[in-house]
Order: structure tokens, then C-alpha cells, then sequence
């Protein structure tokens, strides 16, 4: 599934700016492409917004096999950049160049990646917050920490005052469980100026197919979120948590379902 591209002006002088959740694929246009494109073209990514750090994924029309990336990527005929199966790894800013006979043609096209992450962790598990299956049962605290991983040099507090850029926790009707006491949520924002938010809850028996989702939201219009469902089976032995990929009219990017396992005699 190729992601639909949302532009939003302002944010560090670049024009597009796409927000995706990890799972998901995505297309980056190339808005300065010449006809008969591909051979032409070059993408370079900007990993490190401290240490501008660098790496040439295409150079005119050929991809970089020594990247970790190269086998996610592919050259549209309309020289956008295809990733697939995007990671939280892969946020940052994407530049395109078109070259004839080794001259840049036209400005560079600078594409900024946001990725929207989410990552369990629970008091019954030695896991970390970034496991991507952590074992869970009822009555246990869960945690589930939703990041927008950003490449932009602001603190996420400044995003969020100047863009209106909202991380939210709510509920399968959309209701922000901010209102529900039962939940604790929290924000920050990491050393990398990343913006999280955490849920944690203790887990019901009543919480069997129960959802929640991570929203994204630029001056309240939703562009992505990320949702997790908890199934149990009786008897409940224990459950876990394991990413399922799925997707919405809401732009819900992923899935997580808890499989429970019986109970041994």
C-alpha cells in the first residue's frame, strides 16, 4: 500500500512533509523531475539533523547496494522514491537532484519523513519499551509509548505551539482517554526532540478486544495513527502482545492483537 503524501507549509522552510506509521510504504515525490527522469536522478538522505550526517541512496538512476535501505527502495518513472515497509529508522530529510551531463538541473526537492511509532512494555515482562512482542496478563500495568520520530531541529514543544503537530491517545469511538481516570497518560519529548506520548493502564478482564490508537494530528486533521487491540480466550494464562498490520479509512497504520495462550492442566 503506497501512503498518500500530505504537504504541510512552514515547518523548517521545507515544502512536503510526510507523516507515516511504521509498517506502512511510502511514496516521496521528486518535484523538480525532468521527462526521461530516472537516469537523471539522484536521492540523498539526511539522517542526522545534529551531525549532518549523509548517504547517497540513488545516484543518477542506480541505487546504493551498500545501504542497509537499498532493498526497500525502488525509482518511479516519475523519479519519486518508493520505501517500503517504513521503520522508525527511516525518518529524516530526502533531497532529490536531477543531473544532465553532470549538471544539477533546477532546485534541489527536499521531502521531510515523520514516522509515528508505537512500542508496548508491561510490568509482568523483562522486555524493553522497544520490544515488539512483550508478554502481558490481566490485572498487570501495560505501557504503551507512541513516538513521532521528526527531523525538523525544533523541540517537540515548539512543533506542537507553532504547527499545531498533536499526539493523542484515544479510544475505538475516538474519544480521548485523557477523560478516562483509569488511564495515565503522559508526554515528552526525548533527547533526539522526538515527540512521545505514553498510555498506561492495568489490564481488565473486560479488555478483551479492547483498542486503542495513537493519533497524529496536524491543526486537528488527522493524517496517521497506529492502533492496538488486546483479545484474551478463557481460561487466561497468559497474553502477548504481537504486531498484526492493518490499515483504515482513518489511516490506521498497523494493528497489534493479543493472542492469549490456554492454561496447562
Amino acid at each position: 500500500m503506497i501512503t498518500e503524501i500530505y504537504c504541510v507549509s512552514g515547518i523548517s522552510g521545507v515544502e512536503d512533509h510526510v507523516f507515516i506509521s511504521s509498517g506502512e510504504n511510502v511514496r516521496l515525490s521528486c518535484n523538480n523531475a525532468l521527462s526521461d527522469c530516472k537516469s537523471k536522478t539522484t536521492w540523498i538522505y539526511y539522517y542526522s539533523f545534529r551531525h549532518s550526517g549523509t548517504v547517497a541512496l540513488i545516484t543518477l538512476g542506480i541505487k546504493n547496494k551498500d545501504t542497509e535501505i537499498h532493498e526497500r527502495l525502488s525509482l518511479e518513472s516519475d523519479c519519486s522514491l518508493n520505501i517500503k515497509n517504513v521503520t522508525e529508522e527511516d525518518y529524516g530529510l530526502y533531497n532529490c537532484r536531477q543531473y544532465v551531463n553532470d549538471r544539477q538541473q533546477g532546485p534541489d526537492a527536499d521531502v521531510l519523513l515523520h514516522v509515528l511509532h508505537v512500542s508496548p512494555s508491561s510490568s509482568s515482562s523483562s522486555s524493553s519499551s522497544s520490544s515488539s512482542q512483550t508478554e502481558i496478563s490481566p490485572g498487570r500495568s501495560v505501557t504503551l509509548s507512541c513516538q513521532l520520530y521528526s527531523y525538523t531541529g525544533y523541540s517537540c514543544d515548539d512543533w506542537v505551539s507553532s504547527e499545531g503537530v498533536e499526539l493523542l491517545w484515544v479510544n475505538q469511538a475516538g474519544v480521548d482517554l485523557k477523560t478516562d481516570s483509569r488511564y495515565q497518560i503522559s508526554s515528552s519529548s526525548s533527547d533526539q526532540d522526538h515527540c512521545i506520548i505514553t498510555l498506561t493502564t492495568t489490564l481488565l478482564n473486560e479488555d478483551d478486544n479492547r483498542e486503542w490508537r495513537c493519533r497524529l494530528t496536524h491543526r486537528n486533521q488527522l493524517k496517521t495513527s497506529v492502533r492496538y487491540t488486546v483479545k484474551y480466550s478463557a481460561p487466561v494464562a497468559s497474553t502477548t502482545l504481537t504486531p498484526v498490520r492493518s490499515s483504515n479509512s482513518e489511516k490506521t497504520s498497523s494493528r497489534t492483537t493479543a493472542a492469549a495462550s490456554t492454561q496447562g492442566s
